[in-house]
């Protein structure tokens, strides 16, 4: 189970004996040596696991979960070299997900991280699938499409028409074509209803139907997706 990991150790050959194991068991993983930049970094990468010491500059470790908990459900190791019972629940309580003490063994640090990996695989986001083309963006996944964030009702031919031409922005179709990786070899069907799959997306997508910035015609031959800061 490969995992983003985030490790937030302000003890420099620590940190690097922890990368190592981390890496070992294939997981990508970032160092970082205080707080705040463990703040930065999570927000930005959004990790699936953060390994935190409790005795951070900057930020201390204990602020550090309490807010990534409001945050966000991101899997929570806290490292600490105090081992009483009140610290331990102290940051159970602020939402860490498991708690070690320093010294420990690296390979028990690596049986938590699987397990805490196991346990909490249903809390990440599942992959983004989503193809892009300027403020377009289409999930083939979720079978949704948006626009500048507002979302777009489709047809089942619209959407599949939209997927064929955002796989290949840039790319010019010929009617035939579209239809045929469309609609198959169905010979019964005319070229015609690309157009109107076409006239009813720009209704839907375009800042002004009439002056399409996504789905362009290239006369006498047939249409083009582009980005809509592309020329045209």
């Amino acid at each position: 189970m490969c995992a983003r990991v985030l490790v937030a150790e302000d003890d420099e050959k620590q940190a690097e004996v922890l990368r190592l194991y981390l890496e070992s068991e294939g997981h990508a993983v970032v160092l970082v040596p205080d707080g705040r930049a463990a703040l930065d970094e999570a927000r930005r990468d959004r990790p699936d696991l953060v390994v935190l010491d409790v005795m951070m500059p900057k930020v201390d470790g204990l602020d550090v979960c309490r807010i990534l908990r409001r945050e966000s459900d991101v899997a929570v190791l806290m490292l600490t070299a105090r081992a009483t019972e009140d610290d331990l629940l102290l940051g159970l309580d602020l939402g860490a997900d498991d708690y070690l003490t320093k010294p420990y063994s690296p390979r028990e640090l690596m049986a938590r991280v699987r397990t805490l990996l196991r346990r909490t695989a249903g809390r990440r986001e599942p992959p983004d699938t989503a193809l892009r083309a300027g403020g377009l963006r289409l999930d083939p996944v979720r079978h949704e499409v948006s626009v500048g964030g507002r979302p777009v009702e489709t047809t089942p031919g619209e959407f599949q028409l939209l997927e064929t031409l955002i796989r290949q922005p840039g790319r010019v179709f010929t009617r035939r074509q579209l239809l045929e990786l469309t609609r198959g070899d169905d010979r019964f069907v005319s070229t015609r209803i690309i157009d109107v799959h076409v006239l009813n997306l720009r209704k839907k997508l375009e800042p002004d139907p009439q002056k399409p910035v996504y789905l362009r015609t290239v006369f006498g031959v047939g249409y083009k997706l582009t980005a809509e800061n592309e020329p045209g």
